[in-house]
């Protein structure tokens, strides 16, 4: 059965409302990598939005507020990525928010680094958090950001890909993203999704592979 059923915490859907869940690992040792791109999306709405993302639920870090009038909740779980789909689903049932008003950013080995990429539905591709995260919630139906980090070497191991350390001129282009990720969440709430995209999914975002 999916998760988009009216909750016991509300009479039905909340439509003004709006769960931005970033997925990351915690940890030090994870901060600057790869795999944490979604944390460092919702680092930077945290810090253009005024939200401050301190409180503990749902397995996760979250704060409240708002965009052009809606509610907001910033969500970065810590589960472990593996586990992000645990966070999420808590997190969607708690505040009883519709399909397309959850958005789901994640990093991407498919998309090249600088690129990020806008999707209403779909599947998870290689992505073992958003692997849970379809599972959890039963269902691809929801909004994801994914933020390119690019492929892995013909000599290079995917996990130290994704949790190795990052080159300097690197951090920049991924910081740049993660800006250009926060702008596409606000995008989506104030000029609504089709708009977004096609603001956003520009560029090599749009020959990259569509897993």
């Amino acid at each position: 059965m999916g998760l988009f059923r009216k909750s016991k915490e509300a009479p039905g859907f909340a439509k003004d409302t709006y769960v931005i869940a970033g997925l990351g690992n915690p940890g030090k040792e994870y901060e600057d990598t790869r795999h944490n791109m979604g944390y460092k999306a919702i680092d930077v709405l945290s810090s253009n939005e005024n939200i401050e993302v301190r409180r503990s639920k749902f397995h996760s870090l979250f704060g409240r507020g708002a965009i052009d009038g809606k509610k907001v909740i910033l969500v970065k779980p810590e589960t472990y990525m593996n586990r992000s789909g645990i966070a999420v689903r808590e997190a969607a049932m708690y505040f009883d928010v519709a399909p397309e008003n959850l958005i789901v950013i994640y990093d991407d080995i498919d998309l090249p680094v600088g690129a990020i990429r806008i999707r209403k539905s779909g599947g998870a591709g290689t992505h073992n958090g958003m692997k849970s995260v379809v599972q959890e919630l039963g269902t691809k139906d929801f909004i994801r950001i994914r933020i390119g980090v690019g492929a892995a070497a013909s000599d290079e191991d995917l996990v130290d890909r994704v949790i190795g350390k990052v080159p300097e001129a690197e951090k920049q282009l991924l910081q740049k993203s993660a800006a250009e990720a926060a702008d596409a969440v606000r995008d989506i709430i104030v000029l609504g999704v089709d708009n977004a995209m096609n603001r956003h999914n520009h560029g090599a975002a749009k020959e990259a592979n569509d897993n």
